[in-house]
């Protein structure tokens, strides 16, 4: 009975080609194909798809939100134009399914998602404002369905992955340099009435060292697995350098959200790997793997911040309440953002710091000014409600869910991509950590990285069997 009711919690069994018949949407689907076969310039969607998809994670640590934002409006045209041409028909019987299954459960809590999102907005009390959130989140998830697309091609999925570790490199390396050059404070991230006043904190191209830190955690789960996927010396030897370099900048970030991120990441990945490779142990090491695993990482912690006097006094000020600055202001700011959920709790305000800006002033507390909630998740309440929340809960569930099934199938396979998906999942969970106390995701540059881990699940989906056999009848 639990059983059941979880598969339906988590669509694991959801026929689409139900959806797919019932579903006016879907009927859009290859309105226009027969045009598509008489372009020329159609006949190279799919790799225009890829470049503009590597063009956003290339280029959006160095140049202006407006810039990125005509990159993510050109992707989402050209979505648009695949998806109206798409081939409606399917491979046949024993024929690999390649990109025919676009839709997955994720894509469905998707454009739920939105769907409230345009509710919230029509019935914002600021509507303009909202407009302009809802039109930042709609890039967003449409560049979410076309990266899921372009990663369905493994080779597209590595060639995309290995860009964007390169380029989170190339911001490490800068970010390092400051460190030992030094770099200008361009705002105030540190109480300075603390131990750690005379910190230096490294922002890179960023310009914000919690912004650099939520933008390193995706790029430390990718490198790291990139050490097992990529085959030759020189290649591994590449993924360790990224892994050791991006980590050490996070480090220098000294963003404590950041640091709780980049530790539950790492946890995550290697309890991920522990269970890849656990069909190799001996029995009796099986029962004990996770618990040393767990002692492992517990010590390494401890003797970090025992060892490292910056870091130990980043950690201690975690727990000393509203006696540092930073703590005191995000409470501040949390009480008059409860008040705000209060006040509108089932569709919330509408999406988009827009809104909140202009709603907030009305709730804060005397200098207490903020630009958004500073908790991922209080802020999916403030714009969307109670509505909001459970679908973004409902998608996370469903992604960790498909990303656990895929992988158990990847290990039948003993298939290498396994390793992204890994790296996907325990970045996933560290954004979520940093997000708890932050809310870096809605800059571009971390944002489209997140869209970028939620697609590399969606990629690895295969639909259940009795989907499958529907298709290909």
């Amino acid at each position: 009975m639990m059983n059941s009711v979880w598969q339906q919690l988590t669509l694991s069994n959801l026929q689409l080609y139900q959806w797919r018949g019932a579903s006016y949407l879907y009927h859009l689907v290859g309105l226009l194909q027969s045009w598509r076969r008489g372009s020329w310039l159609m006949q190279w969607a799919e790799p225009m798809g890829a470049l503009l998809v590597a063009l956003v994670l290339a280029l959006a640590p160095f140049i202006s939100n407006a810039q990125i934002g005509i990159l993510l409006g050109a992707g989402g045209v050209l979505w648009l134009l695949l998806t109206l041409t798409d081939e409606t028909t399917y491979p046949q019987r024993g024929q690999s399914q390649g990109l025919a299954l676009r839709v997955t459960p994720i894509h469905l809590l998707v454009l739920l998602y939105w769907g409230i999102a345009v509710a919230a907005t029509a019935l914002s009390p600021v509507k303009s404002a909202a407009l302009v959130g809802l039109q930042k989140l709609t890039l967003y998830l449409l560049l979410f369905a076309l990266i899921a697309r372009v990663l369905r091609s493994p080779r597209i999925r590595s060639a995309i992955i290995t860009l964007f570790l390169h380029v989170s490199l190339l911001v490490s390396v800068y970010g390092i340099r400051q460190w030992f050059f030094g770099a200008k404070a361009l705002a105030t991230w540190v109480d300075p009435d603390s131990p750690s006043a005379h910190l230096k904190r490294v922002y890179s191209y960023l310009g914000n060292p919690n912004l650099l830190a939520g933008y390193l955690i995706p790029a430390i789960a990718l490198s790291l697995v990139a050490i097992f996927v990529w085959q030759r010396l020189l290649p591994k030897a590449l993924a360790v350098t990224i892994f050791v370099v991006n980590s050490l900048c996070l480090v220098l970030t000294f963003s404590r959200g950041g640091l709780i991120g980049f530790v539950v990441c790492l946890f995550v990945l290697l309890v991920l790997l522990v269970f890849w490779y656990s069909v190799q142990f001996p029995a009796k090491w099986r029962t004990w793997a996770i618990p040393v695993l767990l002692a492992s990482v517990a010590g390494a912690i401890i003797l970090a911040v025992l060892l490292i006097e910056p870091l130990r006094d980043r950690v201690a000020s975690i727990f000393v309440g509203r006696k540092d600055s930073s703590n005191n202001f995000r409470m501040n700011v949390w009480s008059s953002v409860l008040q705000m959920i209060h006040d509108r709790p089932i569709i919330g305000i509408g999406p988009g710091n827009n809104a909140f800006n202009k709603v907030y002033p009305l709730y804060m507390r005397a200098r207490f000014s903020a630009l958004s909630a500073y908790s991922i998740f209080l802020e999916v309440l403030v714009e969307t409600g109670l509505m909001g929340l459970s679908c973004f809960l409902w998608l996370l569930i469903v992604t960790f869910n498909q990303g656990i099934q895929q992988l158990r199938r990847l290990r039948t396979l003993a298939s290498r991509d396994a390793f992204w998906l890994m790296g996907a999942i325990a970045a996933m969970s560290g954004m979520l950590s940093h997000g708890l106390v932050d809310t870096v995701w809605y800059r571009p540059e971390v944002s489209t990285v997140w869209w970028l881990m939620i697609a590399i699940v969606a990629s690895f989906y295969t639909a259940p069997i009795n989907d499958t056999s529907r298709v290909e009848s």
